[in-house]
């Protein structure tokens, strides 16, 4: 299949106006919307199986590119959780005509979730939701508290730390700014409120976001109809043949839901 160019979405004002990679698909039905993870990119495994997906159901999908990530282009560290959070809601505003169903891997399903409090009862408050690990208070609960005080003097003293990473060889820039900016978007401790159908899967070999935090999520969840499927030897990525079978038929049953 041809590398399909992406469409351009201006966001944000002044010196934070950004220009956002998207690719949509035309369809029936809600639109499917694809929220990546942290680092990740629009044209990943689970997202370019989703889009084959959409395709083959006939299914309307729409997937992007947050400010620093993929084609979106920029310096990564620059951009926080707020940053990706209005991309994901303007995306949402001007490629959605019907609520949409969204999907959110890692970070992108904190996002996902911060995206729903915001669109809760408006006519683009979502219809459903598919959750693959997802991450939610990361930048708090799954960094900062697990940080050595080493790291953290160097966040708060240099506004910056280069962590390896697992996932590219390129480290990855943790700055001050991401970490104080999530402090402002932390959602556990008080009741999560989609409006709408959850379903998450969730690896319990998952060395980045811990099963517990999935269980952890469910009891925030506790006015919305959720299915918590847990994978035994799942690992963070969940991308597996199994793993993409198992992610698209929770999809599908999300949009073909009464």
């Amino acid at each position: 299949m041809e590398h399909e160019a992406p469409q351009w979405l201006e966001v944000g004002e002044g010196a934070e106006t950004r220009k956002i990679a998207v690719l949509t698909q035309g369809g029936a039905g809600a639109p499917v919307v694809w929220l990546g993870g942290f680092r990740s990119d629009m044209r990943a495994t689970k997202a370019e199986a989703l889009a084959r997906w959409a395709r083959q159901a006939g299914q309307a999908f729409v997937r992007f590119d947050y400010a620093g990530h993929g084609e979106s282009g920029s310096d990564f560290g620059r951009w926080t959780l707020s940053h990706w959070l209005e991309d994901a809601l303007s995306v949402i505003a001007a490629h959605c005509r019907h609520r949409p169903i969204l999907v959110g891997s890692s970070m992108g399903g904190w996002v996902a979730l911060l995206a729903a409090r915001r669109l809760l009862d408006t006519a683009l408050a979502p219809s459903g939701m598919v959750l693959i690990a997802p991450a939610v208070d990361f930048s708090e609960e799954l960094m900062w508290a697990r940080m050595p005080e080493a790291i953290r003097e160097t966040i708060m003293r240099d506004g910056v730390w280069m962590r390896d990473s697992a996932y590219s060889p390129e480290p990855t820039p943790i700055t001050r700014a991401l970490i104080e900016d999530g402090r402002s978007h932390l959602m556990f401790g008080s009741e999560i409120r989609t409006g709408c159908p959850v379903h998450i899967l969730q690896g319990m070999n998952d060395p980045d976001v811990p099963w517990r935090q999935a269980l952890k999520l469910v009891e925030h969840l506790s006015g919305d109809p959720v299915v918590l499927t847990l994978v035994k030897d799942g690992d963070h990525r969940l991308s597996t043949a199994q793993d993409i079978a198992r992610l698209q038929a929770a999809v599908a049953g999300v949009a073909t839901a009464p």
